[in-house]
Parts: C-alpha cells; sequence; structure tokens
C-alpha cells in the first residue's frame, strides 16, 4: 500500500508541501512547550481552516509560552476565539503547563515515547493518545521516529491494512506501535521511494517515519475518506490496492 499511495502524484505533491516544513506545526517555534500547545490546539480543526489555526499560532508563539500561560483566561479567549471551544482549549493549557511543570525536560524529549505518551495522554486535561502523539512528535522535531494516528486512520485505514484493533482509544497506540515497526523494518525501501517520488530531504541517518505518515495521511484523505473509485474494494482480502477488477473505475471500464 504505502509503494502504491507514494506513487500517486497527488499524494506525492502533499508530502512535498509539508515534508521539510508542516504547515500545522512550523518549524520556526523552537520552543518545545510551546509545540505541544500548538498541537494540542490543532485538534477540531478541518483543513479548510489551516490559514486561520495558523495566524491563532503564529499569534501565540509571538507572545511566548510563560506569558501566555500567566494570561488571564478571558485575554486567551480572544486569542483563540477564531479556534472554536475556547473553554476546551485553555484547559488543555492550564493543564499542560501544570504537566510540564511537574515533568523533566530529559524526560519529555528523550524519554522512552510509549511510556511519554501514556503519562500525557493520562495526565493532561482535553488531552488523548492521538493528542499526546502529535503533540511529542511536534516537542521531539519531525523525524523522532513518532507517527501520530488519527481517527480517520482507525476508521479507514486500518480496515484497508487488515488490522484488527482494540475499540477505543487504545487503538491509536496500537496502530502507532505497528506502523513505526513498519518504518524501522522496511527503512531503506521506504527512503528509496521517498527519494524516487519527490523532491524531499531527509536528514542524515533519519528513519523515513514522517514520510510514512504524511504518505498514510494523504492518501487516506484523498482516497479512503470518500473512498475512491480506483480503490479496490475487496482490500485486504485483494492483495491490490488500486485499479484492480474490484475498483468500481475498473469494473465500468
Amino acid at each position: 500500500m504505502v509503494t502504491v499511495a507514494a506513487g500517486q502524484d497527488d499524494v506525492t505533491a502533499d508530502v512535498e508541501a509539508n515534508h521539510d516544513e508542516n504547515r500545522w506545526w512550523p518549524t520556526w517555534i523552537a520552543d518545545y512547550r510551546m509545540r505541544m500547545l500548538v498541537a494540542g490546539w490543532s485538534t477540531r480543526i478541518s483543513y479548510r481552516s489551516i490559514n486561520t489555526y495558523a495566524g491563532v499560532v503564529t499569534r501565540a508563539a509571538h507572545i511566548g509560552f510563560d506569558t501566555l500561560s500567566a494570561m488571564p483566561d478571558d485575554e486567551i479567549t480572544t486569542i483563540i476565539q477564531p479556534l472554536g471551544l475556547p473553554a476546551a482549549r485553555i484547559g488543555y493549557l492550564r493543564s499542560l503547563q501544570s504537566f510540564l511543570e511537574s515533568r523533566a525536560e530529559d524526560y519529555l524529549l528523550h524519554g522512552d515515547a510509549t511510556t511519554v505518551i501514556a503519562d500525557f495522554a493520562g495526565q493532561v486535561e482535553h488531552a488523548s493518545y492521538k493528542v499526546a502523539q502529535c503533540s511529542l512528535l511536534y516537542a521531539r522535531g519531525y523525524h523522532c521516529g513518532i507517527i501520530p494516528v488519527d481517527s480517520g486512520m482507525i476508521t479507514r485505514l486500518a480496515p484497508a491494512l487488515g488490522l484488527n484493533l482494540a475499540s477505543g482509544a487504545v487503538a491509536h497506540e496500537q496502530m502507532r506501535l505497528y506502523l513505526e515497526a513498519h518504518a524501522d523494518a522496511n527503512g531503506e525501501h521506504y527512503t528509496r521511494l521517498a527519494y524516487e517520488q519527490g523532491a524531499i530531504a531527509l536528514p542524515a541517518r533519519a528513519n523515513p517515519s514522517w514520510w510514512l505518515h504524511l504518505v498514510l495521511i494523504y492518501f487516506k484523505r484523498r482516497y479512503l475518506n470518500q473512498p475512491h473509485r480506483r480503490v479496490c474494494e475487496q482490500r485486504p482480502v485483494c492483495a491490490q490496492v488500486m485499479d484492480c477488477e474490484h475498483s468500481p473505475a475498473m469494473a465500468m471500464a
């Protein structure tokens, strides 16, 4: 599936546009605490609202995490109002602040990812495994090896891969570990694909986990969210991903 997905021109274009400088999580923000904050604030934001989100992120980041955290709720509300759900987003900020104050920076940025993600998801209000995964990925940097899993990957991508996941939030962690294991096991193949299919720059000796995440998330968005006519309807029973006899587009040809 990764090979087929990476070979689609629209997916390649999406990956190229977001690999070196992701619009959701910009590299110019240096404070890992602010990165964790804006990663959490990216939830419940549609792709159509990316410019609105980016504007709020820019304003908040220029204020700075410490100053923002010391502001009263009503002032913060005026900043994040364009994102909606201000009470939940402020609650996340307050809980994240307490969490960060009680955890060592080395633990957060270098500790075992599974341990930190579980800790984050369990202790930060309005967080989840997905939010914890995204926050830790952004805090540590794109190429840290973490592959965040959103709800669409659970409902759309996992069935196409033939994955049997547990019900509930833990499925996000199960699928993350599955994908990361494949990034490790097939790193050379994915790295070769990355260079063959797109103009991106992988850091030296970097695991291609970030590239893999983007390939899967944009393939899901373009071909699985609203099932594309080229996609096989018999996955995973049929080994082919697209353009086979089970694809509606081929059946009508």
